[in-house]
Protein backbone atom coordinates (compact mmCIF):
# COMPACT_ATOMS: atom_id res chain seq x y z
CA UNK A 1 0.00 0.00 0.00
CA UNK A 2 2.76 2.31 1.22
CA UNK A 3 4.13 1.84 -2.84
CA UNK A 4 0.79 2.52 -4.30
CA UNK A 5 0.48 6.08 -2.26
CA UNK A 6 4.34 6.86 -2.47
CA UNK A 7 3.60 9.13 -6.30
CA UNK A 8 0.81 10.83 -5.04
CA UNK A 9 2.52 11.97 -1.93
CA UNK A 10 5.02 13.51 -4.33
CA UNK A 11 2.31 16.41 -4.98
CA UNK A 12 1.46 19.41 -2.79
CA UNK A 13 -0.75 18.85 -0.26
CA UNK A 14 -1.87 19.86 3.05
CA UNK A 15 -3.52 16.89 4.24
CA UNK A 16 -4.21 12.79 3.68
CA UNK A 17 -7.30 11.50 5.06
CA UNK A 18 -7.17 7.81 5.55
CA UNK A 19 -11.51 6.98 5.04
CA UNK A 20 -11.89 3.37 6.36
CA UNK A 21 -15.26 1.86 5.93
CA UNK A 22 -17.64 2.37 9.28
CA UNK A 23 -18.85 -0.38 11.62
CA UNK A 24 -21.44 -0.05 14.10
CA UNK A 25 -19.85 0.74 17.77
CA UNK A 26 -21.45 -2.18 19.00
CA UNK A 27 -19.83 -4.59 16.39
CA UNK A 28 -16.33 -3.41 18.05
CA UNK A 29 -17.44 -4.06 21.33
CA UNK A 30 -19.04 -7.72 20.43
CA UNK A 31 -15.18 -8.24 19.33
CA UNK A 32 -13.97 -7.18 22.48
CA UNK A 33 -12.02 -10.28 23.91
CA UNK A 34 -11.44 -8.62 27.30
CA UNK A 35 -15.27 -7.44 28.00
CA UNK A 36 -13.90 -3.98 29.35
CA UNK A 37 -11.51 -2.19 26.68
CA UNK A 38 -12.81 -1.26 23.53
CA UNK A 39 -14.29 2.40 23.00
CA UNK A 40 -14.54 2.06 26.57
CA UNK A 41 -12.43 5.42 26.48
CA UNK A 42 -11.72 7.71 23.78
CA UNK A 43 -7.91 6.50 23.18
CA UNK A 44 -8.82 2.80 23.99
CA UNK A 45 -6.94 1.91 20.61
CA UNK A 46 -3.41 3.78 22.60
CA UNK A 47 -3.82 1.11 25.75
CA UNK A 48 -2.13 -1.89 25.56
CA UNK A 49 -5.06 -4.93 25.52
CA UNK A 50 -5.23 -8.25 24.39
CA UNK A 51 -8.57 -7.01 22.84
CA UNK A 52 -6.44 -5.51 20.23
CA UNK A 53 -6.12 -8.41 18.37
CA UNK A 54 -9.63 -8.61 17.28
CA UNK A 55 -10.31 -5.09 16.76
CA UNK A 56 -10.99 -3.28 13.66
CA UNK A 57 -10.91 0.01 15.04
CA UNK A 58 -7.53 -0.85 16.82
CA UNK A 59 -6.06 -2.08 12.80
CA UNK A 60 -7.17 0.83 11.30
CA UNK A 61 -5.50 3.05 14.06
CA UNK A 62 -2.37 0.95 13.45
CA UNK A 63 -2.33 0.84 9.05
CA UNK A 64 -2.13 4.13 9.49
CA UNK A 65 0.43 5.03 11.77
CA UNK A 66 2.31 2.23 10.13
CA UNK A 67 1.79 3.96 6.47
CA UNK A 68 2.55 7.49 7.93
CA UNK A 69 6.05 6.17 9.69
CA UNK A 70 6.77 3.98 6.17
CA UNK A 71 5.95 7.12 3.98
CA UNK A 72 7.26 9.77 6.66
CA UNK A 73 4.07 11.81 6.82
CA UNK A 74 4.18 14.11 9.18
CA UNK A 75 1.46 13.33 12.35
CA UNK A 76 -0.26 16.95 11.88
CA UNK A 77 -0.81 16.37 7.81
CA UNK A 78 -2.99 12.86 8.28
CA UNK A 79 -6.39 11.61 10.07
CA UNK A 80 -8.63 9.23 10.43
CA UNK A 81 -12.10 8.94 9.37
CA UNK A 82 -14.95 6.39 8.76
CA UNK A 83 -17.72 6.22 5.84
CA UNK A 84 -20.64 4.37 4.56
CA UNK A 85 -22.73 4.20 8.29
CA UNK A 86 -26.08 3.60 8.57
CA UNK A 87 -28.09 5.07 11.70
CA UNK A 88 -26.03 5.55 14.84
CA UNK A 89 -24.00 4.73 16.65
CA UNK A 90 -21.23 4.28 14.05
CA UNK A 91 -17.39 5.02 14.41
CA UNK A 92 -16.69 8.56 14.14
CA UNK A 93 -15.67 10.86 12.72
CA UNK A 94 -17.38 10.29 9.69
CA UNK A 95 -15.80 11.21 6.15
CA UNK A 96 -18.27 12.92 4.68
CA UNK A 97 -18.28 15.29 7.38
CA UNK A 98 -14.76 15.79 7.78
CA UNK A 99 -14.78 16.75 4.11
CA UNK A 100 -17.22 19.37 4.45
CA UNK A 101 -15.11 20.47 7.71
CA UNK A 102 -11.77 20.33 6.40
CA UNK A 103 -11.79 23.28 3.91
CA UNK A 104 -12.82 25.40 6.94
CA UNK A 105 -9.67 24.42 8.65
CA UNK A 106 -7.36 25.54 6.05
CA UNK A 107 -6.86 22.09 4.22
CA UNK A 108 -7.68 23.16 0.81
CA UNK A 109 -5.53 20.23 -1.06
CA UNK A 110 -6.88 16.98 0.31
CA UNK A 111 -5.40 13.37 -0.47
CA UNK A 112 -7.56 10.72 0.55
CA UNK A 113 -6.95 6.99 0.74
CA UNK A 114 -9.88 3.82 1.79
CA UNK A 115 -7.04 1.59 3.12
CA UNK A 116 -10.04 -1.11 3.68
CA UNK A 117 -10.66 -1.59 0.20
CA UNK A 118 -8.05 -3.93 -1.88
CA UNK A 119 -10.05 -2.60 -4.85
CA UNK A 120 -12.40 0.51 -6.55
CA UNK A 121 -15.58 -0.27 -6.17
CA UNK A 122 -19.22 2.00 -6.28
CA UNK A 123 -18.49 2.74 -2.28
CA UNK A 124 -15.15 4.12 -3.37
CA UNK A 125 -15.83 5.70 -6.23
CA UNK A 126 -19.60 6.66 -5.50
CA UNK A 127 -19.35 7.91 -2.61
CA UNK A 128 -15.60 8.73 -2.08
CA UNK A 129 -14.16 9.88 -5.48
CA UNK A 130 -17.72 11.69 -6.37
CA UNK A 131 -19.66 12.55 -3.93
CA UNK A 132 -16.67 13.17 -1.43
CA UNK A 133 -15.25 15.71 -4.07
CA UNK A 134 -18.22 17.66 -4.41
CA UNK A 135 -18.91 18.17 -0.75
CA UNK A 136 -14.46 19.12 -0.34
CA UNK A 137 -15.26 21.33 -3.24
CA UNK A 138 -18.38 23.06 -2.10
CA UNK A 139 -17.10 23.74 1.19
CA UNK A 140 -14.57 25.67 0.05
CA UNK A 141 -11.50 23.01 -1.02
CA UNK A 142 -9.38 23.63 -4.28
CA UNK A 143 -7.64 20.28 -4.88
CA UNK A 144 -9.05 16.77 -3.96
CA UNK A 145 -7.05 13.85 -5.00
CA UNK A 146 -8.18 10.33 -4.32
CA UNK A 147 -5.67 7.57 -3.91
CA UNK A 148 -7.02 4.40 -6.10
CA UNK A 149 -6.98 0.88 -4.14
CA UNK A 150 -4.56 -1.33 -4.49
CA UNK A 151 -6.71 -2.73 -7.85
CA UNK A 152 -3.92 -4.19 -10.35
CA UNK A 153 -1.03 -2.27 -8.70
CA UNK A 154 1.97 -5.16 -9.43
CA UNK A 155 2.90 -5.89 -5.80
CA UNK A 156 -0.69 -6.19 -4.98
CA UNK A 157 -0.88 -8.82 -7.91
CA UNK A 158 2.17 -10.49 -6.91
CA UNK A 159 1.56 -11.04 -3.09
CA UNK A 160 -1.78 -12.71 -4.06
CA UNK A 161 0.33 -14.46 -6.30
CA UNK A 162 2.35 -15.89 -3.46
CA UNK A 163 -0.40 -16.54 -0.97
CA UNK A 164 -1.88 -18.82 -3.77
CA UNK A 165 1.44 -20.40 -4.76
CA UNK A 166 1.60 -21.18 -0.66
CA UNK A 167 -1.50 -22.43 -0.16
CA UNK A 168 -1.13 -24.33 -3.51
CA UNK A 169 2.33 -26.24 -1.68
CA UNK A 170 0.34 -26.82 1.73
CA UNK A 171 -2.71 -28.30 0.14
CA UNK A 172 0.04 -30.21 -2.08
CA UNK A 173 2.01 -31.41 1.51
CA UNK A 174 -1.59 -32.17 2.69
CA UNK A 175 -2.54 -34.51 0.04
CA UNK A 176 0.47 -36.43 0.67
Amino acid sequence: MSENMRPFLAQEYDHILFSYHGVPGRHIRKSDTTGCHCLQSPDCCEKASPAHAHCYRHQCFTTTRELTRVLGIPAEKSSISFQSRLGKGWLEPFTDIRLEQMPGEGIKKLLIICPAFVSDCLETLEEIAIRGKETFMQAGGEEYTMIPCLNTHPLWVEAIAGWVRQVDRLQGIQML
